[in-house]
């Protein structure tokens, strides 16, 4: 398979844009609506373009004020977020250490370097009238891999149940998506560089549904692009969903979440699937998933096929179901945002959301530390192209070092094994 290195890197912009995009998009509602509908209803289509709610923590987001897209303007770098932030350090990591698969060793010293620990973390001010607190931007699982690596482990020690409890939560999720890209064409290459990450944060249900999506990111590359993006989204599960081990709870959710879909009518009627992901997994724990808490990621694997699913691949409604679905809803929206967004290119995007003034920077020193100034005469440490650049290189390894593929510096493309 030939691909070109020049599409390739508008096609990573895209992702970069688009997880932004998504990401802060999906953060308004973050938390806002984690099952309690009769004290406190889910989220519908009608509540798009209405004001925010508090989230569970009690607390508005400084950034909206209602449930609607949220753009960046040029001149204004996007934010750095957990949906972000670690797949920042990890393309960073691959290009330092100009390694085609990171070890633990690498992974543990570059969590320890750019991550803040809860004691180091500088004090975050949220609102303007709120009082600075100290905040390191990290939640369970990947707090509890912090706290463990300062204390000498490495991956996958710091994934272990015996050692780390949240190990069944979100966080791979958001965190490795990435990995995908960096194997165009070949999940069985992004799934194999993956794996120490995920096995970072997560194990069982939880590394299987990240595998999920780093293969669909992989496969984004060899999609039939002449069909509907409906039809590409729907191929990319399907093939994606061999991650899953059969009897897993993850693959049981995957077709429970996909057959409402298939069998409703109505596939505006999203909020439906929403509802019985609700009734069947929070209140009746079926398919061997028996919830805990919004961050886990059997709810919000569920939440995120909904999205999936009835966005039908329009990056605008896909997003617009995440952000109104309940959970963690800034994770499914990031994960799509970013897939939706590298099949379309960055100008692709752009002309999704009827855009043509969006920031290209990036403030990666919003949640994390010790990185290079990459773009000194504007705002932010990075731009998605630099960015792209970058990962482009790590690619040339993977493309030689794993797939035993060449780069063909005469037409700027790769040749990739299949």
């Amino acid at each position: 398979m030939s691909i070109s290195r020049a599409e390739y890197s508008e096609k990573l912009q895209g992702f970069w844009l688009g997880q932004n995009i998504a990401n802060w998009t999906g953060l308004i509602t973050e938390m806002d609506k984690v099952g309690t509908p009769e004290t406190m209803p889910f989220y519908t289509d009608d509540d798009w373009g209405k004001p925010d709610l508090k989230a569970m923590w009690g607390e508005y987001v400084p950034h909206a004020s209602h449930i609607k897209f949220y753009f960046q303007e040029q001149g204004q770098p996007w934010g750095s977020d957990d949906d972000t932030d670690i797949e920042y350090i990890y393309s960073f990591l691959h290009d330092q250490h100009r390694v085609s698969k990171l070890s633990a060793e690498q992974i543990r010293n570059g969590w320890l370097k750019h991550i803040y620990s809860e004691t180091d973390a500088p004090l975050f001010q949220k609102f303007p009238d709120s009082k600075p607190q100290k905040e390191n931007f990290l939640w369970v699982s990947n707090e509890r891999a912090r706290i463990l690596m300062e204390q000498g482990m490495s991956p996958p020690e710091t994934s272990d149940p015996a050692n780390n409890s949240n190990s069944l939560m979100i966080d791979a999720q958001l965190t490795t998506e990435l990995f995908g890209l960096l194997a165009p064409a070949r999940a069985d290459i992004a799934v194999d560089i993956a794996l120490l990450p995920i096995r970072t944060t997560a194990t069982l249900d939880a590394q299987w549904i990240s595998q999920f999506y780093v293969a669909m990111h992989a496969l984004a590359s060899r999609v039939d692009s002449s069909i509907s993006l409906k039809r590409q989204t729907q191929w990319l599960a399907e093939q994606a969903k061999g991650q899953l081990p059969t009897d897993s709870s993850a693959a049981k959710i995957y077709e429970f979440v996909k057959n409402q879909y298939l069998n409703n009518p109505d596939k505006d009627d999203w909020e439906s699937t929403r509802d019985a992901v609700y009734q069947r997994y929070q209140l009746s724990a079926m398919d061997g998933y028996t919830y805990h808490q919004p961050f886990d990621a059997g709810i919000n694997f569920a939440a995120s096929l909904v999205s999936l699913f009835y966005g039908e691949g329009d990056i605008k409604r896909t997003v617009q179901i995440g952000a109104l679905a309940g959970w963690d809803s800034d994770n499914p929206t990031a994960t799509w945002g970013g897939l939706l967004g590298f099949m379309l290119g960055k100008q692709g995007v752009e002309t999704a959301f009827n855009q043509t003034n969006l920031s290209n920077t990036y403030s990666i020193h919003r949640t994390r530390r010790n990185f290079p100034d990459q773009s000194p005469n504007q705002l932010g440490e990075d731009t998605f192209a630099n960015m792209a650049a970058r990962d482009l290189r790590t690619i040339d390894r993977v493309v030689v070092e794993l797939m035993q593929g060449t780069v063909n510096t005469e037409t700027n493309r790769w040749i990739i094994p299949l």
